[in-house]
């Protein structure tokens, strides 16, 4: 692992001498295979490029997985996944991570066929902040993963693609979906599936039940727009609190196998208690932003599926149940799956369903449209 990672920051520094015309956005800069994938599996450590919404190149990460079998006649079918929030800081990247394969939902479409391309984001095991839940760089760094992985001649990956995602993914996989088109009309979307997606950013923000993990989130966001956009936090937190806000998002990463430590969990509660009557919704230029990269429920392309836990503490189900009904009314049907479990488990709970609705759309069946319900 450790020699892995290392070839990874090896070729992030060869990558920055690279002239202009080999930094194009979808361009494989590396590909690592990892020797510990899962049985059955073949996997690769890679790094691409992409662009931001400003059209700025950025050498970014992430893994491909493939089925180990002979390559097949056909391109194999693609599944972009979307990973849910793993922190802001360059060390929370998921490809860093042990747990990568376990944690990942999508890894289980591989045995079934598929190619799934799972990047970082942009500033994940990269040196540049990560722009969290900020939809038109992240749906470029996960589109551009689509088009490096097609360079790896072991995946066979085709240009047909879904893209399904959760949490952070799932507002990530709807913008990519929004995206797909005008960026990379190389590519084939052709299915989106978001478990538990954020939607509409203030109010998510604002309405998850569980304060704690409303406070951690929100001081990512804060922290990560006002590095890479200087916007002041002057409006929300006081000095000392901006400082803590700032620790908490540098040195933590979600762990869901780990006891947070003490003094996390003091910043978090001084945060809460900071921000408790605070509504980002109305603090610009924070308000102004999040609104600006929620998702337009009128610009994401079917089929769509959607899958929301009714108990859902962080991503409030009437926040997801609000978005999918302005889809419905814009005449895109929606499959719905409605969860009773937490939220770390949306896309684990859903997996099998969700899978089994992504092979039906690449086979071309009818897409089931559960739009009266919803």
């Amino acid at each position: 692992m450790r020699h892995e990672i290392a070839a990874v920051v090896l070729a992030a520094s060869a990558a920055v001498s690279m002239p202009a015309e080999a930094q194009q956005p979808g361009r494989l800069i590396s590909a690592a295979p990892i020797q510990d994938a899962p049985t059955g599996m073949q996997a690769w450590r890679v790094q691409y490029w992409t662009s931001n919404e400003s059209g700025v190149p950025l050498a970014v990460t992430g893994i491909v997985a493939a089925p180990m079998e002979a390559i097949p006649s056909r391109p194999r079918r693609v599944i972009a996944w979307t990973h849910g929030a793993w922190g802001v800081a360059e060390k929370c990247a998921p490809s860093l991570s042990p747990n990568f394969f376990s944690a990942t939902a999508a890894i289980d479409a591989v045995s079934r066929g598929y190619v799934v391309v799972a990047p970082d984001y942009i500033g994940l095991a990269s040196p540049t902040m990560h722009p969290f839940l900020v939809g038109p760089d992240t749906a470029h760094s996960v589109l551009d993963g689509v088009r490096a992985a097609r360079e790896i001649a072991g995946a066979a990956a085709g240009s047909d693609f879904a893209v399904w995602g959760e949490s952070q993914g799932g507002h990530a996989a709807l913008w990519t979906a929004t995206a797909a088109r005008s960026y990379a009309p190389d590519l084939n979307l052709v299915a989106t599936a978001a478990a538990a997606p954020p939607t509409d950013l203030a109010a998510n923000l604002r309405d998850g039940s569980d304060k704690n993990a409303r406070a951690l989130l929100l001081s990512f966001a804060l922290h990560s727009w006002s590095t890479l956009y200087g916007f002041s936090m002057d409006g929300v937190a006081n000095r000392t609190n901006q400082g803590i806000i700032t620790r908490l998002a540098q040195n933590n990463c979600v762990s869901l196998d780990k006891k947070p430590k003490l003094g996390t969990i003091l910043g978090i509660l001084t945060i809460v208690r900071a921000t408790k009557n605070k509504d980002i919704a109305t603090i610009e230029p924070f308000g102004s932003f999040a609104r600006a990269n929620s998702v337009d429920a009128a610009r994401v392309p079917g089929p769509l599926l959607i899958a929301q836990s009714r108990n859902d503490t962080i991503v409030a189900s009437s926040v997801t149940r609000k978005f999918a009904k302005a889809v419905c009314r814009r005449g895109t049907g929606v499959r719905w799956i409605d969860m009773n479990g937490d939220h770390g488990n949306s896309a684990r709970e859903s997996a099998q369903e969700t899978i089994g609705w992504i092979t039906s759309r690449f086979d071309g069946n009818p897409a089931p449209n559960d739009c009266r319900q919803v």
